[in-house]
């Protein structure tokens, strides 16, 4: 059957309402307006407001709550309007729910789960529009999901919940009309661990989130390159990465942060302290460009990595 992302999320909402009374929705318009992006219309009606809560515009005040709420036993689901907000709640993130297991010596667990979205391109200006799913990655204590395509969109929150500590999944905002083919039951492919979407010998493309689609799409012009869905920034799985550059000996990354002090960065240095003799060629990044993400709509397409920009640099690394 066909399904959009945006529906591909409420499914996995709903199922997670429906088969544990200790979830609940919490965040700004996620019930009486139905979710900034339409994710959970109706569900007020549904479910009714002891399990959606409309959250005054505290970012700071409603994800401390569900960080209460996960030590007290329940599965909180925290949706932040966007990652740009999200730094609102930077000192409940980092220095509550991302250090309380370890602080209490393993006494205290933190089951919280917060989706928010990320990314630019639908000219919102710079303070809607960054991609800071790479900052995150860099606290220990975390995990960190990117959903690419439908089905793990669907599938996401299902294993984020299964999980003693906090995970955060970044939905990027222009995915959200994606419609994909999908199996009418999830298929349940567990996020943590990278994908190979498409087979190669000549090149390793690594990417994730809403730079999949946009690379798949450049390599279709190219037979030879190998195509690594992340999938999950925190863990790491360097080992599908390792493998893949131990094959084809060129390895490009497309990250849409800004390239300095990137996750990009930190993937190229794993290429190079571990698979430095197997490299042909230095690792290549392509990022998104070190400004703020301008409004005009041909400068921020000029910020944020393009199918062209990809395919050129592909061209210029197999010559």
């Amino acid at each position: 059957m066909k399904m959009s992302y945006r529906d591909a999320l409420r499914e996995g909402i709903q199922t997670a309402l429906d088969s544990d009374p200790r979830v609940f929705i919490m965040g700004e318009d996620v019930g009486a307006y139905g979710g900034t992006y339409a994710v959970t219309k109706g569900f007020l009606n549904k479910y009714g407001p002891n399990r959606i809560f409309d959250a005054p515009l505290s970012e700071a005040g409603f994800t401390g709550l569900g960080i209460g709420a996960a030590l007290g036993g329940l599965r909180p689901v925290i949706e932040i309007m966007t990652v740009n907000f999200s730094l609102l709640a930077l000192d409940q993130i980092l220095n509550s729910a991302a250090l309380l297991h370890h602080m209490s010596g393993g006494q205290f667990s933190v089951p919280l789960v917060i989706r928010m979205t990320t990314g630019g391109g639908r000219q919102l200006g710079a303070q809607h529009s960054h991609s800071l799913e790479g900052w995150y990655a860099h606290i220990p204590g975390l995990k960190i999901l990117t959903p690419s395509n439908v089905e793990d969109a669907r599938s996401s929150l299902y294993f984020a919940l299964t999980n003693p500590n906090p995970v955060l999944i970044f939905e990027h905002a222009l995915l959200l009309n994606t419609i994909e083919e999908v199996p009418d039951q999830p298929c349940r492919i567990h996020p943590f661990k990278g994908l190979v979407k498409k087979q190669g010998e000549d090149l390793t493309l690594i990417t994730y989130g809403g730079m999949v689609n946009r690379s798949l799409e450049a390599c279709s012009r190219f037979s030879s390159v190998e195509v690594i869905d992340l999938r999950c920034l925190r863990p790491l799985d360097s080992e599908i990465i390792f493998n893949s550059v131990r094959k084809t000996h060129k390895a490009l990354i497309v990250d849409e942060g800004w390239r300095s002090c990137s996750l990009s960065a930190e993937i190229s240095a794993r290429i190079m302290e571990t698979c430095f003799y197997d490299l042909h060629l230095p690792v290549e990044r392509i990022c998104r460009k070190e400004v703020p993400i301008p409004y005009a709509r041909h400068l921020e397409l000029a910020a944020i990595p393009q199918v062209d920009d990809i395919a050129l640099k592909i061209k210029e690394m197999l010559a």
